[in-house]
């Protein structure tokens, strides 16, 4: 009698435990405030999804679109001229031959077939021009409004937890990429319940990490920065080539290599291409400038100040008074030969170049 009374105690002892667990369990579940947690077309999920939808834009010098994006390798014939894009930094190498002459006509073919991406990152697979241009007027046009959100950043790893409506733990998500999340946003069911594990953090445009702890927050930042800046949803591939100019880059190329001639020249519209043919101009660290032609030497100065797509390079030759301005950094390429390109207005511009190593 008393072996069946201890069994019996025993178990109802092992019950109690497995109830207080259970309850326990619960109640931590329960306490998740219902702002913390994300369901299907809620604001939150709605943010989400267009921050890390796929930005189509990148590669508009190649399609002209801003709904999806070519999957690299593609090969492009660009003015004749055969490149293998492997990589997004190939982009400049169609744009340098692009920039390569100002009267020409840019014309660019793509070798087919090609995939794109869109922007929920599903792919097809393109199989001719007329299928790709109806795929590009399906999108918005230049500088049209549209979903995805570019200014800001998901950092990751982001972890992620999946209740059902009775707050039952179904699944937990390790996410590794914009695509991933944008996946699994896509694939929730109007019935699920997520929580996301904070903290977390994103990067904005100009590349400053913000910490995130929870989703009011989030959302918050979301709102705050989604059009603070220039979505680059145009087919200009001159108006931001010096998104990752500096001063101590122009420095360094400007000074390692001497002899720079000049390539184009145009003041008030007006071409001034040769006047200066045969002048090589060497700049110095201090500030100095040195022309050499036909037994000749002047001196000046040249001054650089700014940052990014707002550089100005002054430069005063007294003896060459074309060259003075206070330039615009315009791009710095270095594709087959080293390039300086310098503008002001539209109107007035200036590029040395040198084939120096």
């Amino acid at each position: 009698m008393m072996r069946i009374f201890a069994r019996y105690l025993l178990i109802v002892s092992l019950l109690m435990v497995v109830l207080h667990s259970c309850r326990k369990e619960e109640l931590e579940t329960v306490r998740t405030p219902e702002e913390d947690v994300v369901t299907v077309n809620s604001a939150i999920f709605n943010l989400m999804q267009n921050t890390s939808s796929n930005d189509g834009s990148e590669d508009n010098i190649l399609d002209k679109s801003n709904c999806f994006k070519l999957k690299l390798p593609v090969e492009v014939t660009a003015n004749g001229e055969t490149v293998m894009v492997n990589s997004e930094s190939d982009y400049k190498i169609v744009e340098y031959i692009f920039d390569d002459e100002d009267d020409d006509t840019d014309i660019l073919n793509m070798t087919y077939p090609v995939t794109i991406a869109m922007e929920d990152y599903s792919e097809v697979t393109v199989e001719n021009d007329a299928e790709m241009l109806n795929f590009s007027n399906s999108c918005n046009g230049e500088n049209e409004y549209d979903d995805d959100i570019e200014c800001i950043d998901f950092q990751y790893p982001i972890s992620a937890s999946i209740f059902n409506q009775r707050l039952e733990l179904i699944d937990k998500k390790a996410l590794n990429s914009d695509s991933a999340l944008n996946a699994f946003l896509r694939n929730m069911r109007v019935d699920d319940i997520v929580a996301i594990a904070f903290p977390i953090t994103v990067t904005i445009f100009d590349g400053t990490v913000l910490p995130i702890n929870n989703l009011s927050q989030l959302q918050s930042t979301i709102n705050t920065y989604k059009d603070s800046c220039d979505e680059d949803d145009d087919f200009d591939h001159n108006d931001d080539d010096c998104n990752d100019c500096n001063i101590d880059e122009l420095t360094s190329i400007l000074t390692s290599c001497s002899e720079w001639t000049v390539d184009k020249l145009t003041r008030d519209n007006n071409n001034h291409d040769d006047v200066y043919e045969g002048y090589k101009f060497s700049f110095y660290k201090n500030g100095r400038l040195r022309v050499y032609w036909s037994g000749t030497t002047v001196f000046g100065d040249w001054v650089a100040s700014g940052s990014k797509n707002d550089i100005t390079v002054t430069i005063d030759l007294p003896d060459l008074p074309l060259c003075n301005n206070d330039w615009r950094l315009h791009e710095i390429s270095e594709y087959s030969k080293k390039r300086i390109d310098l503008r002001v207005d539209g109107v007035d511009r200036l590029r040395y170049d040198n084939i120096c190593n």
